[in-house]
């Protein structure tokens, strides 16, 4: 049984650098978290090892206990922020840099009278960032959604999308836009982040050589979620799993080649527990294979 790692999988710089902030020695006992720092529940019990603190959002800022708090690598709006400066907290910001990007990138938009859309989950924590300083917006999830374009009356639309959406997905949402009669103009920028990009190309490859794809990551992680639909959509039996005490061996039976990618909220060493829990299975399986029959 071969076992092959993609090419590009695991934790982006964002997430890295995030995580790094927040397990910094001056933190330790004197942090809370406003939401989760990354989709990944191993992460999030590490820093609550380290003493840090999390409260589910700016809803409950009379929860915080600690005089610093920090912004999650998802990003936040600015209006979020001022309202944690003026409850005089000091805020510490570890919105990833592409994420705050697509902030800037609508906002422009905006101030060139393009009405803004985002593409992407309208519930996720990036994209009520992304919207939370704009006045009128739509998230747009899918092709159902496109009709609130209509009931909007205007007719110049400027799209940008969560930075962890399929790039297939969001193209075809944008080529559907531009042929609605409501639309004269179209402003797009990609705002895929290119680690996302990257981890979805290495599947795809993967994919292709496969016939067992086990993917790693939390269950909330919206970038992991895309990596398994990606298996999906090539027919290829894929399991998600945050860790590898999940791992079963009745998977592998009769298996091949194996595949293993990891979404960018995912760190290094649970990629590696669960690679070598694979590896194990493997050998047991092969070993079963190559035993004589009495």
């Amino acid at each position: 049984m071969k076992v092959s790692l993609a090419s590009a999988l695991g934790t982006c710089f964002g997430v890295e650098d995030a995580i790094n902030l927040a397990l910094e020695p001056q933190f330790k006992g004197e942090l809370t978290i406003v939401g989760q720092l990354v989709h990944n529940s191993q992460v999030n019990e590490s820093l609550k090892k380290n003493g840090v603190s999390v409260v589910s959002g700016i809803d409950k800022i009379d929860q915080i206990k600690t005089k610093k708090v920090m912004i999650t690598a998802h990003g936040a709006a600015d209006k979020m922020k001022e309202k944690l400066t003026d409850a005089g907290l000091i805020v510490y910001d570890a919105s990833c840099p592409l994420v705050m990007r697509v902030h800037k990138t609508i906002k422009s938009m905006v101030e060139k009278d393009y009405y803004p859309v985002v593409i992407g989950q309208d519930e996720h924590v990036e994209v009520k960032g992304i919207v939370g300083d704009l006045d009128d917006y739509i998230v747009v999830g899918s092709e159902e959604d496109l009709d609130k374009l209509r009931a909007t009356g205007k007719r110049k639309f400027g799209i940008v999308s969560q930075t962890t959406q399929q790039l297939e997905k969001v193209e075809h949402l944008v080529k559907k836009i531009r042929e609605m009669d409501c639309v004269d103009e179209v402003a797009f920028v990609n705002t895929i982040c290119q680690p996302t990009r990257d981890r979805q190309i290495a599947v795809r490859d993967l994919a292709e050589q496969v016939d067992l794809m086990i993917v790693i990551g939390g269950y909330n992680s919206s970038n992991t979620k895309k990596l398994v639909q990606v298996c999906d959509e090539r027919n290829v039996e894929a399991h998600h799993i945050e860790a590898d005490s999940q791992l079963e061996k009745q998977w592998f039976i009769n298996k091949k080649h194996i595949g293993i990618t990891a979404g960018t909220s995912t760190p290094e060493y649970i990629i590696n527990k669960v690679h070598s829990a694979i590896l194990d299975i493997a050998e047991e399986l092969d070993a079963r294979k190559t035993q004589p029959v009495h």
